[in-house]
């Protein structure tokens, strides 16, 4: 009996890493340096993936506080992490969604999954030249922001040049601290929330 379980458990483990794995290589059977995005390289990816997410937080009314996170590279894509320092209610997330998805349809982006859950929803969608972008909540009611390059040639990345609007933090980020007449009010605001 214990070693079906080891068995069934070695199994479940491999069929999960098999799932995660395929979808961390590039996309439309490109191989890895190849670039998928013609002419650009991780700086230039990292770069592109900075405007989109600097015209996103542009979007969202009354402005909200952010800061760059991390930036992570794999070995021919980039992705950029933003973290929301502003408090967003449980009961203004359904607007604050609503106003990132507009814009992203807005700008010709194709929203793959809407996760309506009400304690980390989310939205994942997908640039016209490939690029993932995804807004989620989490622990604390924090919101995040990370975008995802498609494969493009292996360069150096730098960090973010743009200031953020946010304060700095010394270490780890604390979780949401900046309240906001609108976006932390505890009723909820007229207005779309996401579609499903």
């Amino acid at each position: 009996m214990k070693r079906i379980t080891r068995i069934t458990r070695l199994a479940c483990a491999i069929a999960v890493a098999g799932a995660l794995l395929a979808g961390c290589g590039p996309s439309d059977g490109a191989k890895q340096g190849e670039g998928t995005v013609a002419g650009m390289d991780m700086q230039g990816a990292a770069e592109r993936a900075d405007a989109m997410l600097y015209a996103t937080v542009g979007a969202i009314k009354p402005d909200i506080e952010w800061v760059h996170a991390n930036t992570t590279t794999g070995s021919c894509d980039v992705t950029r992490y933003w973290t929301v320092m502003t408090v967003v209610s449980p009961e203004r997330r359904g607007n604050f969604l609503g106003v990132v998805e507009s814009f992203w349809k807005a700008s010709g982006y194709r929203i793959k999954t809407v996760n309506p859950s009400k304690e980390r929803p989310a939205i994942y969608a997908t640039s016209p030249d490939g690029f993932g972008i995804v807004v989620l909540f989490g622990h604390e009611g924090q919101a995040f922001f990370e975008v995802t390059t498609p494969c493009v040639g292996e360069s150096e990345v730098a960090a973010p040049t743009k200031v953020a609007n946010g304060r700095t933090y010394e270490g780890q980020v604390p979780t949401p601290n900046v309240r906001s007449d609108f976006w932390s009010a505890e009723t909820p605001a007229p207005g779309s929330a996401p579609s499903s």
